[in-house]
């Protein structure tokens, strides 16, 4: 996690190996439902590059810097305002906004106005956010170590 990040998640050594031990198994399963899928099919240059291309606007959006900060502060909080949103990651409101407008837009987000005054925007994670950072996790954490 970037060091600018307001909270932290720290783990104790008997969660850590309960955790690694669930991801272990589920990455295991997901290389046997690949294996699987792949024996089972025949997979050109082409089928690979077009399954490839289908993968690409996903990963453009997840991979750009802050996307999924605000979508992992955002878990961590259930809700988060614009401004609490900026305040956690560090980062100028125009470009908070841009990313919030993006992961909206593709549907990780849900925007929920209370009526004010003061007008309150918040943000919540849709299932396909909670999923999309759920997923991420492992690939950040086996990044990191």
């Amino acid at each position: 996690m970037k060091p600018h990040m307001a909270t932290q998640i720290r783990l104790n050594n008997e969660l850590r190996k309960l955790i690694e031990a669930r991801l272990e198994q589920t990455l295991n399963g997901i290389e046997d439902t690949l294996s699987r899928i792949i024996e089972n099919q025949e997979l050109n240059p082409q089928a690979l590059q077009d399954e490839l291309k289908s993968l690409e606007e996903t990963f453009n959006i997840l991979f750009q810097k802050w996307n999924l900060e605000i979508l992992y502060s955002i878990f961590l909080k259930n809700t988060l305002g614009f401004a609490d949103l900026k305040k956690a990651i560090g980062v100028n409101s125009r470009t908070l906004s841009d990313k919030l407008k993006l992961l909206t837009k593709n549907g990780y987000l849900k925007r929920n106005v209370a009526p004010g005054p003061p007008l309150r925007v918040e943000y919540t994670l849709t299932q396909k956010g909670k999923n999309t950072i759920l997923l991420a996790l492992p690939l950040l954490y086996y990044s990191a170590t």
